[in-house]
């Protein structure tokens, strides 16, 4: 990233709440991508084994103690975040997923340069009330973002069609290549331990993500019946951990194994025959990426990003509709029943990423993002430590009322509309 013209040494200050799964994968990625081109970088997240990994790296970390959805502690978490940032004096700051995007732009508020990264919208995640009020606060929160960030078209426009206006960019997700790579599924079957009493010959599909209502693993489970009809020897893994542990457990059948939460998913792609991800949303979703990485074919649900990051031959055998176990069913059962056409699409998938999902990709389109950003931003050159919100600004926003009504122009020039430009084909965008 040559942005020395603005800095000699740019302070990028990111903020996340999720500390595993996705998110905090591409925070971890985007991190020593950036620490790799000399930029001074910090995150602020909850205590856990991602602030240890990223210390490893060489960034600073501070601790920043949120909780997962909006209560009573998020004028608490507001006034943390803006000492944070005080401390800190950052040139930009990058804020990942729904909560650090409501309390991040709460503590800046056009101050400074501000990114907003989703990863799959809020008012998606709820129903109700609830999504009425994360929609309203995303429309009004949207102002206080420099730059809105998703990882594919569909999350963009998922976003349009919602209200939300501000300057767009969409940057697809990207993967390292040398992490995620193929090898021998028998070999790596014999060295993981909740497959040692499973035939190496046995088809096995694999479904690694949170287990939560997001990642639709319970419509797996209604699906695998079907599965096992066709295909009495099949086994199914499901990687990770998560709310819905437990009630996934009692509804399981013995062909189901539970791996539990994992450092390092890349051996799970590689001992697979199949991946799948049957979601019920995303922004674009990680463990399609990665297995296709490792040369394993998918079978993944028709939810935003999910068709843009599959090479379009891929769309008619491995794309289903969401909720729809009897599709899930035929689809997965199709591929375990042929290992040739399974290798095709391994292989293919391989090449797909490898060309367009690369996480160096990823990171030169964001230091694009953040050149045009800090180029043009008015305070850029002299950042400024930036307050809190005062604390009944910060109560409104927790109970969904618009947070403030005064507009600074730095902020007026946020919430102007335009055409969003894929990184690709623009340095700008």
């Amino acid at each position: 990233m040559h942005l020395s013209p603005i800095s000699p040494r740019l302070r990028v200050l990111h903020l996340t709440q999720p500390v595993d799964g996705g998110v905090a994968r591409v925070v971890t990625d985007l991190v020593r991508a950036q620490l790799a081109d000399g930029l001074d970088v910090t995150v602020a997240c909850p205590d856990s084994p991602l602030t240890g990994q990223l210390r490893a790296l060489g960034a600073h970390v501070r601790h920043w103690p949120a909780t997962r959805s909006p209560g009573p502690s998020l004028v608490r978490e507001v006034r943390h975040l803006a000492r944070v940032i005080h401390d800190v004096r950052p040139h930009l700051v990058h804020a990942h997923s729904a909560k650090a995007g409501l309390a991040g732009r709460l503590a800046v508020r056009g101050r400074i340069p501000t990114v907003f990264q989703p990863h799959a919208w809020s008012f998606e995640a709820v129903g109700g009330g609830t999504a009425a009020l994360a929609l309203k606060w995303e429309r009004w929160g949207a102002r206080w973002a420099a730059r809105l960030v998703c990882v594919s078209e569909a999350e963009r426009a998922t976003g349009v069609r919602a209200g939300i206006t501000g300057r767009w960019t969409v940057i697809p997700n990207g993967i390292d290549p040398e992490r995620f790579h193929p090898a021998d599924a028998g070999a790596v079957r014999a060295g993981l331990a909740p497959l040692a009493d499973v035939p190496p010959a046995v088809p096995l599909a694999v479904c690694v993500g949170r287990l939560c209502r997001q990642k639709g693993q319970d419509v797996l489970l209604r699906a695998w019946d079907a599965v096992v009809h066709r295909v009495p020897d099949a086994r199914l893994v499901l990687v990770g951990d998560g709310p819905d542990r437990e009630l996934l457990r009692e509804r399981a059948p013995e062909s189901v194994l539970f791996a539990g939460a994992v450092t390092d998913a890349s051996p799970w792609y590689q001992a697979a025959d199949l991946v799948v991800l049957p979601s019920r949303w995303e922004g674009m979703a990680l463990a399609p990426l990665e297995a296709m990485a490792c040369g394993r074919p998918v079978v993944v649900t028709d939810v935003d990003g999910a068709r843009e990051s599959l090479p379009p031959s891929f769309a008619a055998r491995c794309l289903v509709p969401p909720e729809k176990p009897a599709a899930l069913a035929g689809a997965v059962t199709e591929l375990l029943l042929d290992p040739l056409l399974r290798a095709s699409l391994g292989e293919a998938g391989r090449r797909h990423v490898l060309s367009t999902h690369g996480v160096r990709h990823t990171a030169e389109a964001l230091a694009n993002v953040y050149r045009d950003l800090l180029g043009t931003w008015p305070a850029a050159r002299s950042t400024r430590p930036s307050h809190a919100v005062e604390p009944a600004e910060a109560r409104g926003a927790e109970h969904g009322q618009p947070p403030g009504t005064g507009r600074s122009a730095a902020a007026n020039q946020t919430t102007q509309c335009v055409e969003p430009t894929k990184h690709r084909e623009s340095s700008h965008s």
